[in-house]
């Protein structure tokens, strides 16, 4: 299956084949094109996916709010509104918001304050950051030399593109220089922007995107150091409710800043963004405090390895969703196995690769579980020839109950539940049809988009 085709409106949300390169200009998918119905369901919004919206310049000094500062758009006439930023071109695969009753944004990795406009240049510090004094005045495993130990890994993004300018978080993940990061904190500097990844010391260093990842939320940039410390990586699969975390980024343009908490719930489906540019994540939440800046900094566990990458926060319903807010004390991570899995990828290749079982799916099936359409659009079939809902026998109209054994009540928390696998991983859907249900097998198969 291509991408190229034109869905109908409030129809269709493709699902399963392949999609056009991320990148690529002809394969913009159009606002009307990628349009749902509006839903009684959470409405997540970007807190700062793209260049913030204000127009008045940075202030030089924080002010006691959570609310982030404007940023300084680009110098010239004030810009004709845009449509919403692009998203990946999913080929087959379109979520819509799901099943927490509550309304959240990505963690406006472009939407903190941008207190990087202190400074017109580089300051003068040391070539590498290290340890605070927490590191060796207090206990090994306490939250202080966890974070005097890990803050030196750990670096604020200032981002310049055409639509605008801000900051976000990020961390040190391997010994050549690559730093994991939000899309969203770095998707206004893809085409010709501007990336300085500002060390915890104050250090400076131009940085370069190696790859992003929409669907994920993920992306790596790299710097021309070999010799920064990089943070050790937890299995985010261990992780229990009630585990201590500890967050750290840059939230509002306030550098090194260290906040805790637990973890309140895992598996949580999340799909913040707008519809033409959404991400899918089966995420860890937590109470500790995080706010817009924080994307992309990472969540550590109580041994200051990363369990998660720190991505989106709640908004109470009912919130304007073109606003910023700050932390409500629900705040999502992307697991660290998800993390991983994405970074070896975009630093091989560029690109990630999505699990897919490659079928249309009926946005208008209000019912119990998730229904592949009748027909695809422009006269596609439904399920894609050769593609692993095929090969296992379902058949248009069939409903989806459960995945693994767990009952899906949306098509965005099926797409979540799938994303969150890898590609060769053997899945078990529980399949209705005719008022019976009956178990089917299947191979996940590999779909860039």
């Amino acid at each position: 299956m291509t991408s190229d085709h034109e869905p109908g409106r409030d129809e269709w949300r493709p699902w399963g084949g392949r999609g056009p390169a991320e990148h690529g200009p002809s394969a913009e998918p159009t606002q009307e094109a990628l349009e749902v119905p509006a839903r009684e369901e959470p409405l997540w919004a970007r807190l700062g996916g793209g260049a913030p919206e204000a127009t008045s310049s940075a202030p030089t000094q924080p002010v006691p709010t959570y609310a982030p500062y404007p940023a300084s758009p680009p110098a010239g006439p004030p810009p004709e509104p845009q449509p919403s930023r692009r998203g990946p071109g999913w080929g087959a695969l379109i979520g819509v918001a799901v099943a927490v009753a509550l309304v959240a944004g990505l963690v406006g990795g472009i939407g903190g304050a941008l207190l990087a406009d202190r400074e017109s240049g580089p300051r003068a510090t040391s070539a590498l950051p290290s340890p605070g004094a927490g590191a060796t005045q207090r206990p090994k495993g306490s939250i202080a030399n966890i974070a005097a130990t890990a803050t030196p890994s750990v670096v604020t993004l200032k981002v310049e593109g055409a639509d605008g300018q801000g900051t976000g978080s990020g961390w040190v993940y391997d010994d050549k220089g690559h730093i994991v990061t939000n899309n969203h904190v770095v998707a206004t500097a893809a085409d010709g922007g501007k990336i300085t990844v500002v060390l915890a010391n104050g250090t400076q260093l131009p940085g370069r995107i190696v790859g992003r990842d929409a669907s994920y939320d993920l992306a790596v940039v790299k710097v021309e150091r070999t010799d920064l410390a990089p943070l050790a990586i937890g299995d985010s699969k261990a992780v229990v409710v009630g585990d201590e975390v500890i967050a750290v980024g840059a939230p509002l343009g306030l550098d090194s800043t260290v906040t805790s908490g637990i973890v309140s719930a895992l598996d949580r489906p999340v799909t913040p963004g707008d519809a033409d540019d959404q991400s899918f994540i089966n995420a860890i939440q937590t109470d500790a405090a995080i706010n817009p800046g924080n994307s992309g900094g990472p969540l550590l566990d109580m041994e200051g390895r990363v369990i998660g990458v720190n991505s989106a926060i709640a908004r109470a319903p009912g919130s304007d969703i073109s606003g910023q807010s700050g932390n409500i004390g629900v705040g999502f991570a992307i697991p660290s196995a998800q993390v991983r899995t994405t970074a070896e990828q975009l630093i091989r290749t560029g690109k990630a690769v999505h699990p897919v079982i490659g079928v249309f799916l009926d946005t208008q099936y209000d019912g119990e579980g998730v229904r592949i359409a009748e027909t695809g659009p422009n006269g596609q079939p439904a399920l894609n020839p050769g593609g692993p809902a095929e090969k296992a026998g379902l058949k248009p109209g069939d409903i989806v109950v459960k995945f693994e054994g767990k009952p899906v009540s949306d098509d965005g928390e099926l797409i979540v539940a799938i994303r969150a696998r890898a590609v060769n991983d053997e899945v078990t859907l529980t399949i209705r049809r005719g008022g019976t249900e009956r178990d089917v097998t299947m191979v996940l198969q590999g779909s860039q988009d």
